[in-house]
């Protein structure tokens, strides 16, 4: 379905940890235990993020960090210095915290277990994985939790528990056009039992510095466009797809079907690609022929279902509009 408007939100990007037990050949997040940039961030950094974050009118606290940290050795001293023995409930505390000073969370963990996705659930408004795609690739080799069937069982399991959920695959990363298409038509079928996937993010690949996929080339306009025109052929016409403003000119995408501009941060940089600065919102405006609409991390059409929790609620309601938009502030 065409809409008249392109939609984004406004959030915080907040990177719990870049500890993960996942080697991914063109990740430049993942930092190893004892290297000095390692970091798991206290709920002193986090507050002053969040509260930065509600101050600049942000609605959404992306919280994103490196899948099954704590299967790393080394991780755990450092998370028991803060007071807790599970990365899981030390996320439930920041999210609640979230909720406190104004913004719905929206968790980003990686694979989770179906007693962990509900513990977040009531205090997340959507979250989210990449399913990247369902082929065997060279970047994933020694990666536990790139396993396609694993990432695509977290995904099921969040629709069996109805929640709003964000996927997407990444394009350039050694996976072939066939790979591309069985991906989309996998996260299809997820959604066509379940009906959760709000979005699904086509996100190119950008080399990192350091990493064994430096030298790669990035896909081109022209592959993304045929990935996005893919796409959109394939989804269901209630999902949107999402492209990185940051990371490629999102105009022609959206002529192939992009509707969606992700998460905008005023306040905070994007972790995962830090050498691509966020634009302003005049900048994205102008980046676009059609006019910007501020949406929530939870997409209209479930908060009209009312697909979220009590603890949540209040919340939702006082940031939407009728239309389950961002309200006007």
């Amino acid at each position: 379905m065409s809409l008249p408007f392109i939609t984004f939100s406004r959030n915080v990007f907040i990177p719990l940890t870049n500890i993960c037990r996942n080697k991914c050949g063109y990740c430049g997040f993942r930092r190893m235990i004892g290297e000095p940039e390692a970091k798991l961030l206290s709920p002193t950094e986090v507050m002053d993020t969040l509260k930065r974050g509600a101050l600049a009118g942000c609605t959404e606290a992306l919280f994103t960090f490196g899948e099954r940290p704590h299967e790393v050795e080394g991780f755990m001293p450092l998370l028991m210095e803060l007071g807790y023995d599970s990365i899981i409930d030390y996320l439930v505390e920041l999210c609640r915290l979230s909720i406190r000073l104004g913004l719905l969370p929206h968790s980003n963990p990686g694979i989770l277990e179906a007693w962990e996705l509900k513990k977040l659930k009531p205090y997340n408004a959507s979250m989210g994985l990449m399913l990247e795609t369902v082929g065997i690739i060279d970047a994933h080799e020694g990666c536990a939790g790139k396993d396609p069937e694993l990432r695509i069982r977290t995904i099921r399991t969040a629709g069996e528990l109805g929640i709003p959920f964000t996927t997407g695959i990444l394009v350039g990363i050694g996976e072939t056009w066939e790979d591309r298409v069985r991906s989309i038509h996998a996260i299809r079928e997820i959604h066509e039992e379940f009906g959760h996937i709000q979005e699904v993010i086509i996100q190119n690949f950008i080399p990192k510095h350091g990493t064994k996929m430096a030298s790669c080339p990035s896909p081109g306009l022209n592959e993304m466009k045929k990935t996005v025109s893919m796409a959109r052929q394939i989804l269901p016409g209630d999902v949107a797809i999402q492209v990185a403003p940051n990371l490629i000119g999102p105009k022609e995408l959206i002529r192939c079907g992009a509707s969606d501009l992700g998460g905008i941060s005023p306040r905070t940089i994007d972790y995962i690609n830090p050498e691509s600065p966020w634009p302003n919102i005049m900048e994205l405006q102008a980046m676009v022929d059609l006019p910007l609409r501020e949406r929530l991390p939870v997409y209209p059409q479930y908060i009209k279902r009312k697909w979220y929790s009590k603890e949540i609620a209040q919340l939702i309601h006082s940031l939407s509009d009728a239309e389950g938009f961002r309200k006007p502030y």
